[in-house]
């Protein structure tokens, strides 16, 4: 009667490296390095608790410094193995770094790592939670812990590693421990149960691993909580149900059953008797969301692992497997959804009963109101319920833009007067034969009585530079086909072009930070691609160079207005200008009635006009530099676009 009760999981602690339970990787690797005398000096064990961390530290210290050893299999009798097997080891010092985390600690340590063992092998620091450690601790272990004096081990055990400095865990060997399977933890009980007689079921023991979290510990230490309840007859599931206040499967079967069927009143009154039993709100929504979560996975797996994945028996899946022949997917999956919203309720009120209630209600009719039947029944009376219009909208497109082809086909031309009484109108183009483009559109104007104006001679374009008109042009045209609003912008105000033809297009920039990109910078590639498309070709060649005091200054041409990326060059063909050709970049009334019926993007590329905010001739290259680089593209298209200027 005087003997002290030693605990289950105190007793049956393994011993020897074959006696823990799992962790094969982590057996296989230390076996083998105490066998090669590979010993580390320094290691790192990482895992979940209760699975065997400390135990193995101990258990390799046992194997270093046993008489016999370094041995896979201490001998247990010699004075360092029975001093580590009851704790009052002198060369073996155990630290808990949650109540040694300072740096006067770590420093202490340091001390008595230079003195020589005293009656083993080796010294061997175990420091249990070393995530608990300080930074400045961690920092004062460093060099000691990469370099320990002769004879000296550090094993570090930690359930958070990601706390651990890098540092640390780059100058020890690193051992995961896993989780601990739900079979090898049954076994294990039923060695322990065999050995000390206690009467228990197969589906306790199921029940107790399965509650453990993978833990051999919570295991053990769970079992023998139980065993004080043996007696004739064997401890059942529901004897732990009643010991961790969990609630049976049948009570949780008719509670469920109840909400599958949309019945709140008989839900309830299963409630108040789980309820009155001493069973807490959230504990009762836990479980039932555990059931569902159940009832998901007889509904989507395979039979094989419906076992493995539930830990139910066979009854109790035959009765999930009725039910779930009554729910979708969908359905199981909101039902969970919204019980751990309740859960999440009953925590933080202060009136959980009221949730409790509350929430068991809106279950019992969730299923109802979430059938897929309902659901289609609902949609077909909304649709029904709605009024079309008798007058159908009809909806004009702009004709898409031709795609650039291996030659030129569409010309640029002058936006066509249309005379209408509608507000917007769009235009068609026109081919070279005069034939319309688009006939739906066509025949859609004619509908709304739109009729459009005789086609005027489109200006074609010239391949020479024997004009400036010719130039002005192309350059136009070259404008339109760069596809950054910013650069076309910065073109416009800084550039001039000199000659544009298929075989070398040459322009001059006045400032030489942007000319240095259009060179060799990030905006080289939307230059060269905008030449490409005008030409219809490929490695155009492009020269960009500073201006000369002979440079003809020249403007784009106002006339083009074709889209970005369409191929406007034409071979040559002698036709003289209008006389009556604007002198100014300023659309005509016609034209910002077809301008309103385009595209944002050809909108916004139409609207660019010359910077009036630019610095003067007059200013020197210095403010001339400092203007160009400290705004950046976005500044300098906005001031073109609304024609102003930095105050």
């Amino acid at each position: 009667m005087n003997e002290k009760y030693i605990p289950l999981y105190r007793k049956y602690r393994p011993q020897r490296l074959e006696e823990i339970v799992g962790q094969e990787h982590i057996k296989k690797a230390l076996t083998n390095a105490i066998t090669m005398n590979k010993i580390s000096h320094a290691y790192l064990f990482t895992g979940p608790r209760g699975t065997g961390k400390t135990s193995t530290a101990r258990i390799l210290a046992k194997s270093l410094n046993c008489k016999e050893g370094p041995t896979v299999n201490p001998c247990g009798v010699c004075e360092n193995c029975l001093d580590i097997t009851n704790s009052v080891p002198m060369d073996v010092i155990e630290i808990d770094a949650a109540s040694n985390r300072k740096v006067e600690d770590a420093q202490n340590i340091l001390e008595k790592v230079m003195y020589a063992p005293v009656n083993s092998r080796y010294k061997i620091y175990i420091i249990d939670e070393v995530h608990m450690l300080s930074n400045t601790a961690f920092n004062a272990l460093l060099k000691t812990l990469e370099e320990p004096p002769k004879n000296v081990i550090f094993i570090l055990a930690t359930t958070e590693v990601h706390k651990v400095l890098d540092t640390i865990k780059s100058r020890c060997q690193r051992f995961d421990f896993r989780r601990i399977t739900t079979d090898d933890i049954v076994k294990h009980l039923r060695f322990i149960s065999d050995k000390e007689g206690i009467n228990i079921t197969d589906d306790a023991l199921f029940t107790i691993a399965k509650n453990s979290a993978g833990g051999m510990r919570d295991s053990i230490a769970l079992l023998d909580q139980l065993s004080i309840l043996d007696g004739e007859e064997a401890i059942s599931t529901d004897d732990i149900n009643n010991l961790l206040g969990r609630i049976s499967f049948d009570t949780l079967h008719g509670l469920a059953d109840e909400v599958i069927n949309s019945n709140p009143q008989g839900a309830i009154e299963v409630l108040e008797k789980i309820y009155n039993s001493g069973n807490e709100p959230s504990q009762i929504l836990t479980n039932l969301l555990d059931y569902f979560k159940n009832l998901l996975i007889v509904k989507n797996c395979n039979p094989s692992i419906i076992f493995e994945l539930t830990q139910l028996n066979e009854p109790q899946i035959k009765e999930l497997t009725v039910q779930t022949e009554k729910l979708e997917t969908h359905q199981i999956t909101f039902l969970i959804d919204k019980t751990s919203n309740y859960i999440k309720e009953v925590k933080t009120t202060n009136n959980p009963r009221l949730w409790l209630e509350v929430g068991i209600i809106d279950l019992a009719n969730l299923t109802e109101n979430t059938s897929l039947l309902e659901l289609q029944n609902r949609i077909t009376k909304l649709e029904s319920g709605i009024q079309v219009q008798s007058t159908p909208v009809k909806i004009f497109k702009a004709p898409p833009a031709p795609a650039v082809g291996p030659k030129p086909s569409v010309l640029p031309h002058k936006e066509e007067t249309v005379q209408s009484n509608s507000p917007v109108s769009s235009v068609p183009p026109t081919t070279r034969s005069g034939q319309t483009v688009g006939p739906e559109i066509n025949s859609a104007s004619k509908s709304e009585g739109v009729t459009p104006a005789p086609s005027q001679t489109p200006v074609h374009t010239h391949s020479n530079v024997s004009g400036t008109q010719d130039i002005a042009v192309l350059w136009g045209n070259l404008l339109n086909n760069v596809s950054s609003a910013p650069t076309r912008a910065l073109l416009k105000q800084w550039a001039n072009p000199i000659k544009i033809s298929p075989e070398e297009t040459i322009l001059t920039i006045k400032n030489e930070i942007l000319m240095s990109q259009f060179i060799s910078g990030n905006k080289k590639k939307i230059l060269t691609d905008a030449v490409d498309a005008l030409f219809a070709q490929s490695d155009s060649n492009i020269i960009v160079r500073l201006p000369k005091p002979d440079d003809v200054q020249i403007k784009p041409s106002p006339q083009t207005s074709s889209p970005r990326h369409i191929n406007a060059y034409t071979p040559p063909k002698e036709t003289a200008p209008p006389e009556n050709f604007p002198k100014h970049n300023k659309p005509t009334a016609s034209q910002e009635t077809v301008s309103q019926n385009s595209s944002d993007e050809t909108l916004d590329e139409e609207i660019v006009e010359e910077t009036k905010g630019t610095p003067s001739q007059d200013d020197s290259d210095a403010d001339k530099v400092e203007y160009a680089v400290s705004h950046s593209d976005q500044v300098s298209m906005i001031m073109d676009l609304f024609d102003g200027k930095i105050i």
